[in-house]
């Protein structure tokens, strides 16, 4: 990609600031996140080496700021597009493999759930109510929960290698998130290609 400022930058400002501005209004607590560049992450004092992370150190007292506000953090720089988890929105991250396989259990059950995927291979379910693993997806080294104190980007978010996009827009599930637990039932069946996923992932 091209990373000069009359390149994406220009271009994906306006659809960043407008995602941002539609999810605030509907209550999720979007955060402006380190963008890239030819030298790594910027839009904090100095470079990052990795991104994107919020870009205010306060940005917990940030959170549910209106439309308004959101709008003037868009208003001159690309910034990434990223959800604070813990409140409105928990989100567990997978590898793209177990991702596809617990997607491939909802799709059976006719039960969508928002998932982001991005161009490094990962994927991010998300969902609603206390985020508790249980032990083995806990334990296991590609699926990682984000909940209080956390965040995960969101589309058209751009990174490096591409940019961030929907697997399942929240508007397939008419914007409402599923438990928590239903997400995980997928997550366990996948991760053990159960046949009887199907009915797992139904009993919930």
């Amino acid at each position: 990609m091209d990373w000069s400022e009359k390149g994406w930058r220009s271009a994906f400002r306006i659809e960043l600031r407008a995602q941002a501005i539609g999810l605030a209004s509907r209550g999720w607590p979007v955060l402006p996140g380190t963008f890239p560049t030819d030298s790594g992450w910027a839009g904090r004092s100095g470079f990052e080496t990795d991104g994107p992370v919020p870009v205010h150190n306060d940005w917990q007292e940030r959170l549910g700021t209106n439309p308004d506000q959101v709008a003037s953090w868009w208003s001159g720089r690309p910034y990434s597009l990223l959800v604070a988890t813990g409140s409105v929105v928990e989100a567990v991250e997978v590898d793209a493999g177990l991702g596809r396989s617990a997607a491939t259990a909802l799709r059976a059950v006719g039960m969508p759930v928002p998932i982001v995927a991005t161009p490094a291979g990962r994927w991010y379910f998300l969902a609603r109510g206390e985020p508790r693993l249980c032990a083995e997806l806990a334990a296991h080294p590609e699926v990682h929960l984000h909940g209080p104190g956390s965040w995960i980007p969101l589309p058209p978010t751009p990174f490096h290698q591409g940019v961030v996009h929907w697997r399942v827009q929240p508007q397939v599930c008419g914007w409402q998130l599923p438990e928590f637990d239903l997400v995980q039932d997928a997550l366990y069946a996948g991760l053990h290609e159960r046949p009887d996923v199907a009915a797992l992932v139904a009993t919930r």
